[in-house]
């Protein structure tokens, strides 16, 4: 009984892992996403360029508190 509990936690800090990996991919090509896009609209209209560049760094700090959030919870996933 005890080895089946320890080894359904194991798989449960496996797949908190998997799932802060993924998080963290994911936010990588979101952000990346954003700035090959903001380079591409300042590029095509030079005179927007600082509402473009403020609006994508404020979705790139929504996107990492969202992305911190989801670590968060599988790191106390691992852990409880």
């Amino acid at each position: 009984m005890i080895q089946e509990a320890d080894q359904v936690m194991d798989i449960a800090k496996m797949g908190a892992g998997i799932g802060a990996g993924i998080v963290a991919v994911g936010a990588g090509l979101g952000i990346g996403r954003i700035g090959a896009s903001a380079n591409e609209g300042i590029a095509r209209q030079p005179e927007a360029a600082g509402d473009i560049r403020g609006g994508s760094i404020i979705l790139a700090a929504l996107i990492e508190g969202v992305s911190l959030f989801a670590v968060v919870v599988t790191l106390l996933i691992a852990l409880g």
